[in-house]
């Protein structure tokens, strides 16, 4: 850490270095978000680095964060040439401090192809922090720079990491480890040869094991593994412990581990559209079912329940958490991906057509006899060897990926799937571009289907077809990423044949000369996204009782989705989320009765309202279950924060244009659970006053446009926990008194990272 704070020109490249599994990005993680590290340095970016290293990608990936551009900063950069984006980013470099964590660069040769955007000295500072298991990588970086090579754990500190894993209660009074389980715990552990991903598998392995007998299976298990190694070495123990992980998983999600062989390397893999994939290709048993029916759980729920089950095993490792804590994206460490990838071939579960070397991705056994097919497309792979597959009729899930501005070329290859692969269960063409603007009718082939993903394939228009396609449980519909009112699409009334539908994407506006769509019959149906209230009966919402997100889109519609809750009884009792939201350039000067809409979804957690809010309801209308509340355009007159701060279990506050009045006031023991906070657009906002005890629990707060606030409230140096300040387009007045020199700068003087933007 000193290295890197050091304000020494010769020294930019800080690297971490050693063999997979040792700890170099847990390691990395740690200086990275250390308070000392937040406080000195400007701006933030850390990338990933496959095998397969595309330049531009990393840069286009690093710049956004440095520079957390607005939408059309962000259309401007990714319209950027390739040495225009290695310009700017070279620039950016130069004129902030930036930290730039390059994670797990596999050789020298990517190291050249990305290093044009990176300059050799700084005056301001910046630096990189490099993890590598190449030495000559560190060494070709930077000569000047500081190599890092992290020793293994040694017989103590491998225990005590052990434990924390193994013994997650260990800290509640009372807990004892038993002697004959800490001996049995002590042998095992040595047997990872103090490695830190061998060993937290290890214990989150035996997490799930209660008694001394489970234990010394465990044990003869390890030393059965050791025993059958052909290698020896401790890159042998790491890969016998991981494949005993996979052993030891019960039968139910064995499946899903499998499943996720199907991503890139390095990939974010979002949570719902896996879980989603796993109930479609059938991993959630009838049994199961059975039991959710009981529990009065969803099979997405349980499914979810599987996946937290291989993250408590550190099988698969969190990616991106939501406001609320929530788990956006996982993905796999690349060593417990290689375990995964040769499982999948093993027993015939997963086949990768990509660029990738042969001798791992080598088909194993007949093409007539492979079931799910992972195609990764990339530059050197324009057109993948899939027509050898079309002589395999059985084909049940067909997955693209694709490298960001890749297109098809072959339409004809596109076209095939659709005509061939009639047994296919599932299949994700997101982001995939090739396809004429009207999908093909073909597609009424695919009977079987239970999950399809069009997004971003910016199809048009949509086959009547599509009506064959009853069994589908997921569809998405949403072509068009860019918003406008010309970003249409022409759906037929169809989707009220498909009654097993339990999420639904609809595209962000249904083309004039769509028909209206019929979805009251869909009483399966738990998403429904972007629902069009100008092509349907907004009070047939009330049929879809199982409801849990719901999103609206056109604010002429908000005011008569509201008042369908006017009658007694009329609610969605199950809805969890919802989004009255437009997308547009202003706020909607439609006014929401945000009351009436409370009373009619009475398990609200999640709430984005746009649109003009006479009143706020009083703290015990709202649902004490509601944790993130985004409010847009409410323009109230009254302070809201006495109201708002006395939600319970509020997470997340977002107002923008929120108040209109001069003075609001968090008061004492308000927001007892508050993470973020975050003011934009208050044009009339000029003083701020916090009590002491509120928010105590607030680590990021944002302030943007508030141009009349001319300093930051005292109270706010009595919320300890703030780890995170960004102040966004405010007047030189009020960022001049918190910079390190300024009058106010002792208020925030315990935040670790203070952010000035635009």
């Amino acid at each position: 850490m000193v290295k890197l704070i050091h304000e020494e020109e010769r020294c930019r490249v800080v690297s971490i270095c050693g063999m997979g599994g040792l700890g170099k990005t847990t390691l990395a993680k740690t200086l990275y978000h250390h308070a000392d590290i937040r406080r000195h340095f400007e701006a933030f970016a850390w990338a990933y680095i496959s095998q397969q290293c595309r330049p531009r990608d990393v840069w286009e990936g690093i710049l956004l964060k440095l520079i957390n551009p607005s939408k059309e900063e962000k259309e401007e950069i990714l319209r950027m040439r390739d040495e225009e984006l290695a310009k700017k980013l070279y620039k950016v470099q130069q004129e902030k401090k930036c930290l730039i964590v390059i994670d797990d660069i596999w050789t020298s040769e990517a190291w050249e192809t990305l290093f044009p955007a990176f300059p050799d000295e700084t005056t301001v500072g910046s630096k990189i922090l490099l993890t590598t298991r190449n030495r000559k990588v560190a060494s070709d970086a930077d000569q000047n720079g500081f190599l890092h090579e992290p020793e293994c754990l040694n017989e103590e500190q491998s225990w005590e990491l052990f434990q924390l894993k193994a013994f997650p209660r260990k800290d509640k009074s009372g807990f004892v480890v038993e002697k004959d389980m800490e001996n049995l715990g002590r042998e095992m552990v040595g047997s990872c040869a103090g490695l830190p991903l061998a060993i937290i598998v290890l214990g989150g392995l035996l997490a799930t094991k209660e008694t001394v007998n489970e234990w010394d299976k465990v044990h003869r298990n390890i030393k059965l593994h050791l025993a059958r190694s052909k290698e020896s070495g401790r890159q042998a123990k790491l890969s016998e412990v991981l494949a005993l992980s996979y052993h030891e998983l019960p039968y139910q999600l064995k499946p899903c581990f499998l499943h996720l062989s199907q991503f890139p390397e390095d990939f974010e893999i979002p949570t719902k559209k896996l879980v989603r994939q796993w109930v479609a290709e059938g991993f959630i048993s009838s049994q199961n079912e059975v039991e959710v029916d009981e529990r009065h759980e969803t099979v997405e729920e349980v499914a979810q329940g599987y996946l937290h089950d291989m993250i408590n095993r550190s099988m698969v490792q969190v990616g991106v958490k939501g406001s609320t804590g929530t788990i956006k994206t996982c993905r796999l460490h690349d060593l417990m991906r290689d375990l995964c990838l040769s499982k999948a071939k093993q027993q015939n579960f997963m086949h990768i057509i990509g660029s990738l070397p042969s001798s791992t991705y080598s088909r194993p056994t007949p093409v007539s006899k492979i079931r799910r097919c992972a195609i990764h497309l990339d530059q050197n792979n324009q057109d993948p060897g899939l027509p050898e597959y079309q002589k395999n009729p059985n084909l049940r899930s067909l997955f693209f990926f694709r490298p960001k501005k890749h297109r098809i070329h072959n339409e004809r290859l596109l076209k095939s799937v659709f005509d061939k692969f009639k047994l296919l269960k599932v299949l994700d063409l997101e982001g995939i571009k090739g396809l004429e603007e009207k999908l093909p009718e073909d597609i009424g082939f695919l009977v079987q289907m239970r999950f399809l993903s069009l997004k971003k394939t910016r199809i048009r228009e949509l086959p009547t077809s599509l009506v064959n396609l009853v069994g589908l449980q997921t569809l998405n519909l949403q072509t068009i990423d860019k918003v406008s009112w010309e970003s249409t699409v022409q759906v037929p009334n169809i989707l009220w044949k498909m009654a097993q539908l339990r999420h639904l994407y609809l595209p962000k506006w249904c083309g004039d000369v769509t028909d209206n769509l019929q979805l009251a019959c869909l009483s399966n149906l738990q998403t429904l996204v972007n629902f069009p209230a100008n092509k349907c009966n907004v009070r047939d919402l009330l049929l879809l009782t199982n409801l849990r997100k719901l999103v609206l889109n056109d604010p002429r519609h908000f005011e008569s989705f509201v008042q369908i809750f006017e009658s007694p009884n009329k609610i969605l009792p199950y809805l969890t989320s919802l989004s009255l939201k437009t997308d547009l350039l202003s706020f909607p000067d439609t006014v929401v009765d945000l009351r009436k809409l409370l009373l009619g979804c009475p398990r609200l957690c999640k709430l984005h309202v746009e649109g003009r809010i006479k009143n706020l309801p009083r703290d015990n209308e709202f649902p004490s279950s509601l944790t993130k509340l985004t409010l847009w355009g409410s323009r109230l007159v009254e302070d809201p924060m006495e109201a708002l701060g006395k939600l319970p279990h509020l997470k997340y506050l977002s107002g923008w244009e929120l108040f209109m009045g001069k003075k609001m006031t968090c008061s004492r023991n308000s927001f007892p659970q508050l993470k973020t906070l975050l003011l934009r657009g208050l044009s009339n906002f000029e003083e701020w006053k916090i009590e002491e005890g509120a928010m105590p629990t607030l680590s990021r707060l944002g302030i943007s446009d508030c141009y009349k606030l001319k300093m930051v409230p005292d109270g706010l140096r009595l919320v300890t926990t703030l780890r995170e300040v960004e102040i966004r387009w405010m007047s030189r007045a009020f960022k001049s008194s918190i910079e390190e020199d300024g009058e106010d700068f002792y208020k925030v003087l315990h935040v670790p990272s203070i952010v000035f933007l635009n």
